[in-house]
């Protein structure tokens, strides 16, 4: 598939996303590492820097195809990498699920809504998706919250414990939902 040139960077009202990149890696390592974050994320497993710069390269990958990635989240202005958002697929067969994650000192402050919100408008005005799915373990509360103030509807949820959640595109010419408030 050959490469689009798509707007990979941008700002919200409170953060910087850029696309992961091997320099972020030891940053994003930290962020995968924190085991409040892979608690829900990652069922506890610590990963390595290697598994970080193959998840790098991955959402290079994603993006140079005309897909969607991973972003790092910065503060505005800030260099410090605090968390990430972006696409990533999983399950068989395959399919792209929103992603996010903040170190907790972030948390609280809607920080992970402003960013998923700026993934899922990426997801449905630059790459034409008619729908974003997400999946959290069913004991995450915080992030069923996040995506409830998406406005994403719950599909179905699994005996392991696992819910799936659907985004549907706003229709064409319609004010977007997605993200109207930076502070959800």
């Amino acid at each position: 598939m050959p490469t689009r040139n798509l707007e990979m960077r941008w700002s919200t009202a409170r953060l910087d996303l850029a696309p992961i990149g091997m320099p972020d890696s030891s940053s994003l390592l930290h962020v995968f590492r924190d085991p409040d974050v892979r608690r829900y994320l990652l069922d506890g497993e610590s990963v390595s820097a290697d598994w970080v710069a193959a998840e790098v390269r991955a959402s290079e990958q994603r993006f140079a195809s005309g897909g969607g990635g991973l972003w790092a989240l910065r503060p505005r202005s800030e260099p410090s990498v605090i968390g990430f958002v972006g696409f990533r697929e999983f399950f068989e067969p395959p399919e792209p699920q929103l992603l996010y994650g903040l170190l907790p000192a972030f948390w609280g402050r809607g920080l992970a809504t402003e960013a998923a919100a700026a993934a899922c408008r990426f997801a449905f005005d630059t790459l034409g998706w008619k729908e974003v799915r997400a999946a959290i373990d069913v004991p995450n509360t915080a992030s069923g919250a996040v995506l409830a103030r998406l406005g994403f509807r719950l599909a179905r949820t699994t005996d392991d414990g696992t819910a799936f959640y659907v985004l549907e595109a706003p229709p064409p010419g319609s004010s977007p939902a997605v993200g109207e408030s930076a502070n959800g």
